[in-house]
């Protein structure tokens, strides 16, 4: 496979990977940090890092409006839950030092 067609791939799955996300608002960050080690915060994150390093400047609000789909603060007031004494117990135990 040549590296154009892999890079289109990735791009791709990475498309699918935030539909996903968007798609099942139910799923929390907190869970996906337990279970993944990370969320979609992680991968506004690593938009931003990764347009950063071609030299283009991407603001956190609109990578994690990429994310998300909407505006974060819209996303928490109708999606976010807050997070039960267990998740934050896992969430704390799994954190790296």
């Amino acid at each position: 496979m040549d590296s154009k067609t892999q890079t289109e791939i990735e791009a791709a799955v990475f498309r699918r990977l935030v539909k996903h996300l968007q798609d099942n608002t139910e799923v929390q960050n907190i869970d996906l940090m337990n279970l993944a080690g990370f969320c979609r915060n992680c991968l506004s994150k690593w938009y931003r890092a990764a347009a950063e390093e071609r030299g283009e400047q991407v603001e956190d609000a609109a990578a994690r409006e990429i994310v998300y789909g909407m505006p974060y603060d819209e996303w928490k007031a109708k999606h976010q839950k807050p997070a039960s004494d267990s998740q934050l117990k896992q969430f704390e135990q799994n954190k790296p030092e």
